[in-house]
């Protein structure tokens, strides 16, 4: 069945965007951190929210399939690539702002960032996050977290667009938060940014935390390999990494994949790692997991594209 749309309907969208950058065949290797992944057909950096808004109308009129990346840090892309467009926020998208108590954050900022200049403000809420390498957009859609904070802590609301749609704003409540999850899941709707309601803190004291929990995740956590962080959503009542260690997996390779040798809720791409590398292992480890203790763990990464047989 031939797509409906061509190589031609992508250039053509090229050509209305006035200030994106536009790539075409852009091997995701070099836009995630897990250093892995096919071309995506056609890259998008979009920088202004007039040229966000065309780029969703444009691909909701032509049925061209589209996807948003964010900071690529929380994803496996597969060897085949994505097709359609991949749209990622820079510019004015990725910007915050400070008034009073209150963060505005685009969502492209990123949200360690965000949290280091709350923090040096004196405003406190956000020190959770001063590693996580994602973005606020990503960190709303995701309830991102980490050292027992997560983002529903301290977002207030967010405005959201979607193709032939105005701008609208969402309460915290509308968005259903829970672990590693909203209800910006389900739908289609981009985040344009967040408002984050922080609290007043002393500066010194909020830099000491975030010192520690640098410290912490550069002696747990494989830091200095290409990742997509935790791998697996944290099971009720337990650990992903005490899962899979108990189960054996530890060290454990596919290819060049590897659960850390470090943390076992990472696996590591220790050199030229495919995809299909990856995928295995996890079915390794869901496996053995599951076998020792009657868990079946759940992707906490997200997996996009397409094989290379496909």
């Amino acid at each position: 069945m031939r797509e409906p749309w061509s190589r031609a309907s992508l250039e053509r969208l090229a050509t209305l965007l006035e200030h994106a950058e536009c790539r075409f065949a852009a091997p995701m290797v070099a836009h995630t951190s897990f250093q892995i992944g096919g071309p995506a057909d056609l890259l998008v950096c979009v920088t202004t929210q007039a040229d966000l808004e065309r780029a969703l109308d444009y691909c909701a009129g032509e049925r061209v399939p589209w996807m948003l990346l964010g900071r690529g840090t929380n994803v496996l892309v597969r060897d085949g690539g994505v097709r359609g467009v991949v749209l990622t926020l820079g510019g004015e998208l990725g910007t915050y702002r400070f008034d009073g108590n209150t963060a505005t954050a685009g969502a492209g900022a990123p949200l360690g960032a965000l949290a280091r200049a709350a923090g040096n403000r004196g405003l406190a809420g956000l020190e959770f996050a001063c590693g996580i390498p994602g973005s606020v957009g990503g960190a709303v859609v995701m309830n991102a977290g980490a050292y027992h904070g997560q983002f529903s802590d301290v977002v207030a609301s967010v405005t959201v667009v979607g193709a032939g749609q105005a701008p609208c704003r969402l309460d915290r409540h509308e968005l259903e938060f829970g672990y590693r999850w909203s209800s910006l899941q389900q739908g289609m709707a981009v985040v344009l940014e967040a408002k984050c309601e922080l609290r007043p803190g002393d500066p010194v004291a909020l830099g000491a935390i975030m010192a520690e929990l640098d410290a912490k995740r550069r002696a747990k956590q494989p830091v200095g390999l290409p990742s997509a962080g935790s791998v697996f959503k944290r099971p009720p009542g337990h650990y992903a990494s005490h899962l899979i260690e108990a189960a054996g997996c530890k060290g454990r390779r596919r290819g060049g994949a590897q659960v850390s040798p470090l943390h076992a809720g990472f696996i590591v791409n220790t050199g030229n790692a495919t995809s299909q590398d990856v995928l295995a292992l996890m079915a390794e480890v869901q496996a053995a997991v599951y076998a020792r203790s009657g868990i079946m763990l759940e992707p906490e990464i997200k997996i996009i594209g397409e094989d290379l047989d496909e």
